[in-house]
């Protein structure tokens, strides 16, 4: 019965300074596949790598394959085995089905539930299939390994709800405005979670973008990235009738938007909402602007409490998820198992069409002289019988991987249709 072991380490288990010793680059990972197979006694392999993990799945050849592929990785990455082999984690069969499943269902990842780990997966099947590495069971393994990540995303609520600063941003300025399309956003100052807020918005709809800096320079090359509006930073009190949308980061010692000015703004707005995002420690903005009507005010410690409280609930959407994948293993299971009877299927139908064959030339001979279509006639009626037999039992065959004693039962197969001629029972 072929075996299934996958070997590596991720975030849980090795710090990014070795992660990145082990990883394989894109453009890598054809040539090390091409070692792999060369050098390693392996039937079918799959490298994966991504920043916070490096495995490798593979059907082993032989016993010594685990020891082989552990060499490889130190040979191939010029690092001595006792620097990473502490690290290292090693499932075999269901466990390692198991492990996958999880993995493309983004269970192991270190943020539960996050969309781009199936995606890297396939990449890595993909050089799998272009390297001819990946063979009847890593192509049956790795679609199912497909269909489970979907089924869990499309079951539970994993993927649901920011888990992410600038996300989060994202999902309350969605609970105020039903309609981002025609919103529009001015961002103050810089900074990687505010840019990224910014992105997440235009990718939900947003199409007008201002964007106001202290380095007016530095609003240009924003607004730009953006396709947006650069303003200089005085003149962002004149724009607050119009925006929707505040996300500051300016990194300032006192607030850059006081209570009144908003206050002012919102008169001349005629009370249109104004949704405030301050990412900025010291904060941008004065916490009183949220005592005024229609003007919602978040800060950091806001959105971290709503992260928080998504993943607490991508936690327990994980437990429907890891159930899902069980069934799933199981299921694998039985077809890896049913794999065992691929040869007796074989030699049964090998033996009952040949006697079907055989018994079809011996009707025509008896008959005599007869038309082509009447010997077809025969030929076809006998294997169709020997089908006919044949069915139940294949069926039967192939679906022992369901139960405890397949072994028993396919040798009660071979016995009973004595598929083993020069086998003698001794009990006779």
């Amino acid at each position: 019965m072929p075996e299934i072991i996958l070997i590596g380490l991720n975030h849980k288990t090795a710090p990014v300074s070795l992660r990145e010793c082990l990883s394989f680059p894109p453009e890598q990972t054809l040539d090390a596949l091409e070692t792999l197979l060369a050098t390693v006694p392996v039937k079918e392999a799959l490298i994966f790598s991504t920043c916070n993990r490096m495995e490798i799945l593979f059907v082993p050849g032989n016993e010594t394959a685990t020891d082989q592929v552990v060499q490889f990785l130190s040979d191939y990455k010029a690092l001595p085995i006792q620097e990473f082999e502490p690290s290292l984690y090693t499932y075999r069969n269901d466990d390692a089905v198991k492990h996958l499943f999880r993995v493309a269902a983004s269970l192991d990842s270190m943020i539960v539930g996050e969309p781009q780990i199936l995606g890297q997966i396939k990449k890595a099947y993909r050089k799998a299939i272009a390297n001819k590495a990946s063979g009847t069971i890593l192509n049956r393994l790795m679609h199912k390994a497909f269909s489970v990540a979907k089924r869990v995303r499309k079951e539970t609520g994993i993927g649901d709800n920011a888990v992410s600063i600038s996300y989060a941003a994202v999902e309350l300025a969605n609970k105020i405005f039903s309609d981002l399309d025609r919103r529009s956003v001015m961002l103050m100052g810089a900074g990687e979670m505010a840019e990224l807020a910014v992105e997440h918005l235009i990718s939900n709809g947003v199409k007008q973008i201002i964007v106001a800096n202290r380095t007016f320079a530095n609003a240009v090359c924003l607004a730009q990235r953006f396709q947006g509006q650069a303003i200089k930073f005085e003149e962002m009190e004149t724009f607050l009738c119009d925006v929707d949308i505040i996300i500051s980061s300016t990194g300032a010692t006192q607030h850059v938007l006081t209570k009144q000015q908003v206050k002012k703004a919102m008169a001349q707005r005629k009370n249109r909402p104004l949704f405030c995002i301050d990412i900025a420690v010291p904060r941008d903005l004065d916490p009183g602007i949220n005592q005024i009507n229609n003007a919602y005010l978040y800060d950091i410690d806001d959105l971290q409490n709503l992260v928080n409280d998504n993943l607490e609930e991508r936690s327990r959407e994980a437990v429907k998820g890891e159930r899902l994948v069980e069934e799933a293993v199981v299921k694998f299971r039985w077809w890896l198992d049913s794999l065992a009877v691929v040869p007796t299927i074989k030699d049964l139908k090998r033996k009952l069409e040949s006697i079907a064959d055989k018994e079809a030339e011996k009707t025509i001979t008896k008959l005599g002289p007869l038309a082509p279509e009447q010997i077809d006639a025969i030929k076809r009626l006998t294997r169709s019988v020997a089908r006919k037999i044949m069915h139940d039992p294949i069926l039967f065959l192939k679906n022992t991987g369901e139960h405890r004693n397949d072994a028993h039962y396919l040798s009660v197969a071979r016995h009973l249709f004595n598929l083993d001629p020069g086998f003698e029972d001794n009990d006779r």
